[in-house]
């Protein structure tokens, strides 16, 4: 699945959350997602919060398939900048 497709399916999700902070999903070579409260965009941006991971792993994280904690955990999930913000957003995409 594409950066853009992964995008358009984090939109329906954040769009009624009250999410209010902003988080950047770094997937290197393969692109960004930045999510600012309800916008979300495949435009490169500053963030409260930035998630690095790979394609693969961002496609199974929001399809349910790959654990954010167990992700983090074993290396497969680097945050940088405000915790929380990640798992506030671990509710609403997990």
């Amino acid at each position: 699945m594409s950066v853009q497709e992964i995008a358009e399916k984090i939109k329906s999700r954040v769009a009624s959350s009250g999410f209010d902070r902003s988080v950047k999903f770094d997937t290197g070579s393969d692109g960004v997602i930045v999510i600012d409260g309800a916008t979300v965009s495949t435009s490169d941006a500053p963030a409260d919060c930035t998630i690095k991971l790979s394609l693969d792993d961002l496609d199974s994280l929001i399809a349910g398939d790959l654990n954010p904690t167990m992700a983090f955990m074993t290396g497969k999930i680097k945050v940088e900048g405000d915790m929380t913000v990640a798992m506030a957003l671990s509710q609403l995409i997990g």
